[in-house]
């Protein structure tokens, strides 16, 4: 059975990138050392999930992704400090134009402009 091992990305500056990335998710270059074309980014503690790679890339930011990546918060004070925290590391939010009446989760964009999301978890399970 396949399992989730990489999940890459595109970057105009790799370096920046794996920076924000890196210290966003507690991430590390898996080979000790970011290039300037490509790195691949794995938990610092050793333990599970996939990696991130970053690739030189210039294709344009697209923005209404097809893919990105959900990263979760345990409930609404959470994902509110977390959001404050991945915006002090350079992240920037997004002015959604798809949010639902609701929203359990919060769009921003990496120092690249690649989005993402910071989802409550707990969201409506108190409803």
């Amino acid at each position: 059975m396949l399992r989730l091992g990489t999940i890459v990305m595109g970057a105009a500056d790799v370096r920046r990138a794996a920076d924000f990335w890196g210290s966003a998710l507690g991430y590390v270059p898996r080979d000790g050392d970011v290039s300037e074309e490509w790195t691949v980014l794995v938990p610092a503690d050793g333990g599970s999930g996939p990696g991130i790679a970053l690739g030189l890339g210039t294709t344009p930011v697209q923005d209404h992704p097809r893919v990105h990546l959900d990263l979760y918060a345990a409930d609404a004070a959470e994902q509110r400090a977390e959001v404050t925290r991945l915006v002090s590391l350079g992240a920037e939010r997004v002015d959604w134009d798809l949010y639902p009446e609701d929203p359990d989760f919060v769009v921003l964009a990496d120092p690249e402009g690649n989005r993402f999301c910071v989802i409550d978890t707990a969201h409506g399970q108190n409803a």
